[in-house]
């Protein structure tokens, strides 16, 4: 498992103050993008702490503790954006979506295929899966019943696309 999650990337800066503008569809953003939390930027995984943070249109706008010019933070333009996954704290019932791709998909005991990737479709998030049938689970709703070790339960009958 890797020690690095991605959580969004830098698209550009906002104003000359050095915020930077990030775009991330990371379903734990609420706990991640807040003063003081450790980010990671770009393949060498620079650390950096959050010194503001604010929501605006569809992207999370963060400017660094040591960092007060647009000049100072254009280095990190078209970056990736990291937590460890040691410091997000997620309960017994929560995953991260990443961590579902390569999972057997399984209905009454059945194995029906593997999730291949996460597709992201406006407001619903995806689950692409490939079996017998090719086919798509939503995430919200109750058609994940359990997701456990290296199985993903379905729970809604009348799933497959």
């Amino acid at each position: 498992m890797n020690d690095y999650i991605k959580v969004g990337k830098i698209i550009n800066t906002h104003g000359i103050k050095g915020e930077l503008r990030i775009l991330s569809n990371f379903q734990y953003k609420d706990r991640i993008f807040k003063p003081n939390i450790t980010l990671y930027i770009g393949e060498n995984k620079i650390p950096e702490i959050i010194k503001t943070y604010r929501h605006h249109k569809d992207y999370e706008m963060v400017t660094f503790d040591n960092y007060n010019n647009i000049n100072e933070v254009l280095k990190y333009l078209k970056s990736n954006v990291y937590i460890k996954r040691e410091d997000l704290v997620l309960n017994d019932n929560e995953y991260i979506l990443e961590d579902l791709i390569g999972k057997n998909i399984t209905e009454n005991n059945q194995i029906l295929g593997k999730v291949k990737e996460i597709v992201y479709n406006h407001n619903n998030i995806l689950l692409y899966c490939v079996g017998k049938k090719n086919f798509y689970i939503p995430i919200k709703g109750n058609y994940i019943k359990e997701v456990k070790d290296n199985i993903i339960t379905k729970g809604a009958k009348d799933l497959i696309l």
